[in-house]
């Protein structure tokens, strides 16, 4: 299920949340990203809580972040801090939670040979997931140590278990950030449900994943940010539904018009060429890979008509579907 269907940090009034993938089998539920607005979607949807475990986080199994724009993760640091008011009647294992791990190197400063800009938190300037969740420990001390002190609440760290991915053998990442041709890598197995993932193109930001659930039902993969990737493609051969990431090139030129000079030939690049256009999104991706639908997610911009969204289906012979939020996507036909 869409919990949010919106692209980029842009707000836009178009009623769309940020960004955020609901996978459910059975009565487990596996979240990709938490854009801004997803936590309060996962409650709304009711998808994991039940009759007899109510608490808005009672049936997640797993969380797994893309990459760590703040488009993807805004709603991580309230997932986290408010837990253990969320987490109420819960007595499964902790939740796991997949994202990159410490980048290692700054990404190119674009144009080359612009000055260096000024470096944020230069002792930790590229944490992965866990060194940022060790940041959100103590960003919310004062809330945490109430809360435990006074309410008997449980620590977030103990209601989460977290897992930088592993790339170390595959690649180094460098300040480029164009991944290698890998093959899939399997990160989970949780009973039925078999988890892959890959590295994707969202250059310069790296490491940047898509990921696949193999479920009973039939088979999803959700792309994250990416330009055409060849990674991404493999990883999603034969899937029943490839949940892809979309931009509109025209827009891109609207938006570069409309900011200063000196930032807008690097905004439209980036844009350009660590995304996927509609035109390239069916024709590119989808069709080589085989899928046999493509839901259109990441929207951006994210008031665009459907009519232009499904434009994607030029050179595609499967679906398109342009994503609904809170409109549940039943794999199993």
């Amino acid at each position: 299920m869409p919990l949010g269907t919106a692209g980029g940090p842009i707000y836009q009034g178009s009623g769309r949340n940020g960004t955020s993938t609901a996978i459910v089998v059975g009565e487990r539920v596996y979240i990709v990203d938490l854009g801004l607005g997803s936590l309060q979607q996962l409650a709304s949807s009711g998808l994991a809580a039940s009759a007899t475990l109510p608490s808005s986080l009672a049936n997640v199994s797993g969380v797994f972040f893309t990459h760590l724009h703040s488009d993807h993760t805004a709603e991580w640091p309230a997932m986290f801090a408010t837990s253990p008011s969320n987490i109420n009647g819960r007595t499964g294992p902790a939740i796991r939670v997949y994202g990159p791990g410490s980048r290692g190197t700054l990404p190119r400063v674009y144009p080359a040979g612009r000055p260096e800009p000024a470096v944020i938190s230069p002792e930790d300037p590229a944490p992965g997931i866990t060194a940022m969740t060790g940041y959100l420990t103590k960003a919310f001390a004062q809330d945490l140590n109430d809360r435990i002190r006074d309410n008997n609440a449980p620590p977030p760290s103990s209601l989460f278990e977290m897992h930088d991915i592993d790339i170390s053998s595959m690649w180094a990442v460098d300040p480029e950030g164009i991944p290698p041709r890998i093959d899939p890598f399997p990160i989970w197995e949780d009973g039925d449900v078999k988890i892959t993932a890959t590295l994707v193109d969202h250059r310069p930001t790296a490491p940047a994943f898509a990921y696949r659930f193999d479920t009973p039902d039939g088979s999803i993969v959700v792309s994250g940010d990416t330009t055409v990737s060849a990674n991404l493609i493999a990883l999603a051969h034969n899937a029943d539904y490839l949940v892809h990431e979309v931009i509109d090139a025209a827009w891109i030129d609207e938006v570069a018009a409309s900011v200063p000079e000196p930032i807008r030939e690097g905004l439209r690049q980036h844009l350009l060429v660590s995304h996927t256009t509609i035109e390239q999104v069916g024709r590119d991706v989808g069709e080589p890979s085989g899928a046999k639908n493509l839901v259109l997610t990441h929207l951006a911009p994210s008031d665009n008509p459907d009519g232009r969204w499904m434009q994607a289906r030029r050179g595609y012979s499967g679906k398109v579907i342009v994503a609904r939020e809170l409109v549940a996507i039943p794999v199993r036909a």
